[in-house]
């Protein structure tokens, strides 16, 4: 089992049939946690709750909503960016993430991020910040 970071080949053929829409508002984009038993990858073309970091203890099941921001140009490259996350008063391990439209039917895999190990917060604040929105550095972006 395990979390490796890529774009899901499921979003690639979504975005051509209007599946997603990142325009501030249009969709509801979430990000889920996974523990290190999960397996997510660029075959995952779901959000699941099988190996989800436990409800409870500062995490609710389906993770937290992003804000994101309108896609815009990067030289030739289609960026979205997302506004940095917080899960307070957390106390829980996690492996990596899976990002998904909340507003789309089965909850479609948009990618997958592997934190390259666990990462572990105790009645704190877990953060997780996202990469400029440039063709480089976004998270989601396509060339």
């Amino acid at each position: 089992m395990a979390i490796t970071s890529a774009i899901c080949n499921s979003f690639k053929t979504q975005i051509l049939t209007a599946v997603h829409n990142f325009t501030n508002g249009a969709n509801t984009f979430r990000l889920a946690l996974y523990t290190s038993s999960a397996t997510l990858n660029k075959s995952t073309t779901v959000y699941v709750t099988a190996n989800e970091v436990a409800n409870g203890n500062g995490y609710t099941t389906k993770g937290i909503a992003l804000t994101n921001v309108t896609p815009a140009l990067s030289g030739d490259t289609a960026c979205c960016d997302f506004s940095d996350v917080s899960f307070t008063s957390a106390s829980f391990t996690a492996n990596g993430c899976l990002i998904f439209n909340d507003t789309a039917t089965d909850d479609p895999a948009v990618c997958a991020i592997a934190f390259g190990g666990d990462k572990t917060v105790s009645s704190g604040t877990f953060t997780i910040q996202f990469p400029a929105a440039d063709a480089s550095n976004a998270i989601v972006r396509i060339a």
